[in-house]
């Protein structure tokens, strides 16, 4: 009996002399994305941060989640979606760009998009984002303030840009008072934690060198990014060539002063090795969104090429409708990959790594925020997901970066864990009410269809 008593002091002892955190999480693959991936280790977080990577058996979890088998890697950065248009997916599919945009879905906006629209379709995509281990998520839409608002909800990073264009917009009817709204916007949500906002002019075709310029100042004097889609089409660059003295796109951003650090620039399909070179210059975040192009036939963009000139490049799914369906990350980085091998003729163009490197620290970059999220390290925040690599399809593991880029799937993604707090745990999402958003999404779909008859 003392014998008994002896050793359950010394456990108590031991287990007493262990730090106590919020989460550990044990025996998985930890794939870092600063160094080394790290064999049967683990993650330790408490209050939002990394506090330990690798060995955590100082480490005692209010909530232990054992890894085991499992990839342990940072959240994905989807750097460039309009998410939404997840209440728009399948509306018109097989078609290009301009056609796509103008006689489908600008119609459809206009006839549907408010301030509830975009609340619900933010919330059936937060779900979809958590069940694909999205944690960080890059957004150019109308009523953005309910997009920030759900993302909060969720527990979802991101950096959320109202977008400004030259016509009626659901939200704001003409441009004074879409900068009105981007005012009060900005000041609502600047500093917030989990939210950056942003502005979105949508393109240089789609807004004048007058609001570009005007866009620019505004950026300065509210130190917030700009979003904006360039050089994502063939018709595109000759739209912008007719009105600006046969400049492109990047060109003619760069002559007008509007290029700099907190620029995000989505697509660029069609960037000239000149226009490569200023992006490195100026410090242009790009933002590749692989399967987007593929879908609307746009062309492949020279990823390599801005890579080896020193240009961050993050990945991005677009918007859920037409240009892709779908807020997978896993399916996007499968899809940079071959897609470049196939540019370049060449099977090393982009490995798997590099792409989970697109996903993570490169996206984080390509936001400015590499020194806050992006990888596993103490003192980041505890941006984690947990990849099953135990599924038929996975097995047998001799590579595991491989394994999660051209076997795993967005499904594949078991745990989701954003700024220290778990939004899902074995595949069951725990801020999202999925069903309710689910029934709300077949209640705009049948109103979106009477809306277009």
């Amino acid at each position: 009996m003392k014998r008994f008593f002896a050793l359950f002091w010394f456990v108590a002892v031991a287990a007493g002399a262990a730090q106590k955190v919020d989460i550990v999480i044990t025996r998985g693959t930890v794939l870092t994305m600063a160094g080394p991936n790290i064999a049967n280790g683990g993650v330790a977080i408490d209050k939002g941060k990394i506090v330990a990577v690798g060995d955590v058996s100082g480490y005692h979890g209010t909530t232990t989640i054992d890894a085991h088998g499992n990839a342990v890697l940072p959240g994905f950065v989807n750097t460039h979606t309009h998410v939404p248009m997840v209440l728009f997916r399948g509306i018109a599919d097989d078609r290009d760009l301009m056609d796509w945009l103008t006689h489908f879905i600008f119609p459809a906006e206009a006839k549907n998009v408010t301030a509830d629209f975009v609340k619900w379709g933010t919330r059936l995509a937060a779900a979809e984002m958590i069940q694909s281990g999205t944690t960080t998520f890059t957004d150019m839409y109308y009523f953005e303030s309910e997009v920030a608002a759900e993302a909060k909800r969720a527990g979802l990073r991101g950096v959320v840009g109202e977008t400004l264009i030259d016509f009626p917009a659901p939200d704001n009817k003409t441009w004074d008072a879409a900068v009105a709204y981007i005012r009060n916007f900005v000041k609502q949500w600047q500093g917030d934690p989990m939210i950056t906002p942003a502005l979105a002019p949508h393109s240089p075709y789609l807004v004048s060198r007058e609001h570009l310029q005007e866009t620019r100042q505004l950026a300065n004097e509210l130190h917030a990014p700009i979003l904006i889609h360039v050089a994502e089409t063939k018709a595109e660059l000759q739209q912008v060539a007719e009105k600006q003295n046969g400049m492109s796109p990047g060109m003619y951003l760069d002559s007008i002063a509007f290029l700099g650090h907190d620029v995000v620039a989505a697509h660029d399909v069609w960037l000239t090795p000149e226009e490569i070179r200023i992006f490195a210059q100026k410090r242009v975040g790009a933002a590749h969104c692989p399967e987007s192009n593929m879908m609307l036939a746009s062309g492949m963009a020279p990823v390599a090429d801005m890579l080896a000139a020193g240009v961050n490049v993050g990945l991005g799914t677009d918007g859920p409708a037409g240009s892709n369906n779908n807020l997978d990350m896993l399916e996007e980085m499968a899809s940079a990959a071959r897609l470049q091998k196939i540019r370049m003729m060449d099977p090393k163009a982009l490995s798997a790594r590099k792409v989970l490197e697109m996903a993570t620290i490169g996206g984080a970059r390509v936001l400015g925020m590499e020194q806050k999220i992006g990888t596993l390290e103490p003192g980041k925040r505890a941006d984690v997901i947990i990849v099953n690599l135990q599924q038929a399809k996975t097995q047998p593991v001799y590579a595991v970066e491989s394994a999660i880029v051209y076997a795993a799937s967005g499904s594949s993604v078991i745990t989701t864990i954003c700024d220290g707090k778990i939004l899902m745990r074995d595949r069951k999402v725990l801020t999202v009410d999925v069903p309710a958003a689910i029934a709300k999404a077949k209640k705009y779909r049948d109103q979106v269809l009477r809306s277009l008859q």
